[in-house]
């Protein structure tokens, strides 16, 4: 099992790499201490059996660059190929700023050719590589070395066993013509917005049903001060203050350190120093925003709708029977929140777009217009015109 330590080591792989028509990728990392992903091994591989072909990168050795990797990632020649690569693109984003391009995820893929909703990658090297895995070291510090071979047989399965996987999936989609769902769908895993987070529009992340102008503009600008605290000095949020004691604050809106003191649920570290001045600060700053500018509350329209049941009923046994009939997962397609805003006469919803009105959203907008009814015929569920 090679593990690469050198820049030049590294370099030279991914120069070999780019003879290849993809490279498989996945990252090993901690975040329970921090408030980005601390990245702590890189397992790539190539098409072979060569030991050459899958190897194991070690970025917490002092001196290496991961720039010759960032090339690789930029050479849109070579496919690069991760399952459920959310976490592993937010880590590459926030280091270099940079995405892989083309890219494959091979849950989005497996979605799109039948194997259910968000299904694992353990479940697609079972069904697809018709392999096991060593599961033992899933939940073991990454950070520590050295690395036993147990965690490094383990990492490397992640990229091993995802070339025959890769492999299937694309050719299944060649087959089906589906190779262009799932591009749409990984159209978000690439753009930016996805991993920024605003400290201003923290705020929007608090669960909270209250209507005030003034309590939604102190918790505002508490959350701002936790996400720029929390961000600057890549610590997590909660380590800062917990949600409920941010809504506490809101609502009991302390003045004085004093006052802060009497918090039932502030952190014992922020009761003092320079977090307990920002606290009393940005309170006093929520306190004083003009009326025009206090944010307003979140639009709960959707959970007022005016939902006709029976028909979110047959649009759900609609979806159901397409979605097996094109041998997708149902969640790609749309949500329950979804099938009721349709029932409710809503328009603006993702599967009536893209490829999704394709396989569901035509037939679900004539469903509703009364154009289309369904009827049981044995185990199935046809659709016919009215």
């Amino acid at each position: 099992m090679i593990t690469i330590t050198t820049t030049e080591a590294l370099e030279e792989f991914c120069i070999r790499a780019t003879s290849h028509p993809y490279v498989t990728v996945d990252t090993e990392f901690l975040r329970e201490r921090t408030y980005y992903s601390k990245l702590c091994l890189i397992q790539l591989a190539v098409p072979g059996n060569d030991e050459q072909d899958a190897v194991l990168v070690d970025p917490l050795v002092d001196g290496l660059s991961l720039e010759p990797l960032y090339e690789l990632f930029r050479d849109e020649r070579v496919v690069k190929v991760f399952h459920a690569a959310r976490q592993d693109l937010e880590i590459f984003f926030v280091e270099a700023g940079v995405f892989p391009r083309p890219l494959f995820d091979t849950q989005v893929a497996a979605m799109v050719c039948g194997f259910g909703d968000q299904v694992g990658y353990e479940t697609l090297v079972r069904k697809i590589a018709r392999a096991q895995l060593d599961k033992s070291s899933r939940f073991t510090d990454w950070s520590r070395r050295p690395l036993t071979d147990a965690q490094k047989k383990y990492a490397l399965g992640d990229v091993t066993h995802l070339r025959g996987i890769y492999e299937y999936l694309s050719d299944e989609l060649d087959k089906s013509g589906r190779a262009h769902w799932v591009q749409e769908e990984l159209t978000s895993l690439t753009s930016p917005e996805t991993y920024i987070i605003h400290p201003e529009d923290a705020w929007k992340r608090l669960k909270t049903r209250t209507n005030s102008g003034r309590f939604l503009g102190v918790a505002k600008e508490l959350a701002r001060f936790r996400e720029g605290y929390a961000q600057s000095r890549n610590i997590p949020r909660n380590r800062v203050m917990k949600d409920d004691a941010l809504l506490e604050l809101a609502s009991t809106k302390p003045r004085s350190l004093q006052e802060l003191g009497r918090s039932r649920l502030l952190l014992r570290e922020a009761r003092k120093g320079e977090v307990a001045e920002e606290i009393l600060r940005a309170i006093a700053v929520g306190l004083e925003m003009p009326q025009d500018q206090l944010p307003k509350a979140p639009d709960r329209s959707k959970e007022k709708l005016q939902v006709n049941p029976a028909l979110a009923d047959l649009l759900r046994v609609l979806l159901k029977a397409r979605c097996e009939q094109e041998k997708v997962a149902q969640k790609l397609i749309a949500s329950a929140a979804d099938l009721d805003a349709l029932a409710a006469g809503k328009r603006d919803v993702a599967a009536l777009t893209g490829w999704r009105a394709e396989v569901f959203g035509d037939d679900a907008l004539r469903l509703c217009e009364g154009k289309l009814a369904l009827a049981a015929k044995g185990q199935r569920v046809e659709v016919f015109e009215v």
